[in-house]
Parts: structure tokens; sequence; C-alpha cells
């Protein structure tokens, strides 16, 4: 497995990374509820700290499962 942290990926892999995984049921993300997002916004939008190089994805996917899976 490659490693997905900040320090060993690009930018453009990072974008990659996340279409990836948000893409993986195959819909459109915007208000869906198929990841426990009740209809909480954007989850694209969650992740561009990510895709900036300012937080790791895994800080990001804590912070979403400590808030009972909203996102702000």
């Amino acid at each position: 497995m490659e490693s997905l942290l900040i320090k060993d990926t690009t930018k453009e892999e990072r974008i990659r990374i996340v279409s990836q995984g948000l893409s993986q049921c195959g819909g459109a993300c915007d208000f869906c509820n198929g990841c426990d997002n009740l209809g909480g916004g954007l989850v694209d939008k969650f992740y561009e700290p990510y895709i900036n190089g300012e937080k790791e994805l895994r800080e990001l996917n804590e912070a979403y499962r400590s808030n009972s899976g909203m996102v702000h």
C-alpha cells in the first residue's frame, strides 16, 4: 500500500486519493447520506485541508468520526 501521508504525496496525488475514496459508492457526494453524512454538507470540501497539505487524512477522518459524521 502506498503512503497517504502529506510528506509522501503531491497535491495531485492527494486529489486522486480523495476522489477515489469518495467515489467508492459510484454516486455524487453532495448532500449524500451514504457515508452517514446525514445531509451535512459537501464531503469533498471537508478534505481540502488534506489536499492542500495542511492536515493529514487520518486527522480529518478522526474529526469526522468524533463529530457524529457531520461535515462542517
